[in-house]
């Protein structure tokens, strides 16, 4: 019987990982609410403390891939995993709007964004060649899922003994995953003699030094191409409908409507588990597919539902609203699978580091449209104008994506901005 190759091992770990640092990536959604009434602090406040997270969340992207080049996988995951630890469980002590921004926004964004997806793009990048888009689609669901299948249990808690008790859990939840990266995460296959799942010899790797200038360096040079812009600008638009407007505001919309927290809560948790069978069913065509292909579908699909979400609202789950959960959580983060495979394509070595910079606008984007959406909410008393503003923005996602190109026959063709 053939024995089991130490990169699922790896993988494994690097699932359970990523699974407990989305924790926090929950909170928000469960949190406005109880934080509202026992502080009196508006949506809007409350949503930038979620923009800065968001924000931190992506533009420590690039640099965590750099510096995961450079001290190891093992150090960098470990150390984020402390971080979000550490600013969950002071949460409980806060008591001004400065504190939530702080611990809510630059910590746990700190932590969170220190491993993200680049750390699930870093480890397939090392440890597979073959199922190399399949393994990229489960860690990447590993993470969306993660965050939504957390949500009942965290509304429940608030709800019943209160959101600090939320806090807790997710401290502790992070905090329990740390043992498990220090001993069993290898940086390299090479480390331990292995090599690559489906390689046929080790690769000899050099610790990259200089990690920020690396980091900017390659942003430089990616930007100078059109099809950076094309990428990075699409994914913006990802982040914005969906950790932005549907992970940040869908419960609070709902509960204006009259459905209860909980129930609410628990229908972005079906997001989450049929978002692992869209995202790892988009790792597996990714390896087959078009790339491209695959993104102006997804960007679509996803800007026709959003455009439709608005008239979904009710006090209950009604079926036409349960058949939005279950398609969006097939699309939810989709995209990732056939972005990844896009910049490895494009920028080769680099390509880690660029999608590092690709998901930094995915995560300015969410930044962006979970304050934008919560001052439309204080204002306008409702969120339909940031529904169908997000569906449009998807809508031009598709088309910036359909424009992608990926082998490059001259620099007109390659679309370099010179000047």
């Amino acid at each position: 019987m053939k024995s089991l190759h130490r990169a699922w091992i790896v993988a494994a770990v690097a699932l359970v990982a990523i699974i407990g640092a989305a924790g926090f990536r929950a909170t928000p959604g469960v949190m406005i609410t109880p934080l509202e009434d026992e502080f009196g602090w508006t949506r809007g406040t409350i949503s930038l403390a979620v923009s800065v997270n968001l924000m931190l969340y992506g533009l420590c992207a690039p640099f965590a891939a750099a510096l995961m080049d450079r001290f190891g996988m093992r150090r960098v995951v470990a150390c984020a995993l402390l971080l979000v630890a550490v600013g969950s469980g002071l949460t409980v002590y806060m008591t001004a709007s400065w504190q939530l921004v702080a611990l809510w926004g630059v910590l746990v964004g700190l932590g969170t964004g220190s491993m993200a997806l680049v750390f699930a793009a870093t480890l397939t990048d090392r440890w597979f060649v073959r199922h190399r888009g399949l393994v990229t689609g489960v860690l990447t669901a590993g993470g969306a899922t993660g965050q939504l299948v957390f949500l009942p249990v965290l509304a429940h808690l608030a709800e019943t003994q209160g959101w600090r008790w939320a806090s807790v859990t997710v401290a502790a939840a992070a905090l329990a995953v740390v043992p498990l990266v220090w001993f069993l995460i290898r940086d390299t296959p090479e480390e331990i003699g292995l090599t690559a799942l489906g390689a046929t010899e080790p690769v000899v790797r050099t610790p990259a030094r200089g990690a920020a200038a690396r980091a900017v360096r390659v942003l430089r040079d990616a930007a100078r191409t059109r099809r950076f812009w094309y990428l990075a600008v699409g994914f913006a638009i990802c982040g914005a409908s969906t950790n932005g407007l549907v992970g940040t505001h869908f419960i609070p919309a709902a509960h204006d409507h009259g459905m209860p927290e909980t129930t609410a809560a628990s229908l972005l948790a079906v997001i989450g588990v049929f978002d692992i069978a869209g995202t790892v069913f988009s790792g597996w065509l990714s390896d087959r597919v078009d790339s491209r292909i695959l993104l102006v579908v997804y960007y679509a699909l996803r800007g026709l539902s959003l455009l439709i979400l608005p008239r979904l609202f009710a006090a209950t789950a009604e079926p036409s609203m349960l058949v939005f959960i279950v398609f969006y959580g097939l699309d939810w983060v989709a995209t990732v699978p056939p972005t990844v495979a896009l910049c490895r394509k494009i920028f080769g070595a680099d390509g880690s580091v660029v999608f590092g910079w690709v998901f930094a606008s995915h995560q300015v984007g969410a930044a962006v449209v979970a304050t934008v959406a919560g001052v439309t909410r204080d204002h306008l008393g409702n969120y339909n104008l940031a529904w169908y503003g997000a569906g449009a923005l998807c809508l031009l996602a598709a088309v910036m994506s359909s424009r992608i190109v990926t082998r490059v026959r001259d620099r007109r063709e390659a679309g370099i901005l010179v000047g």
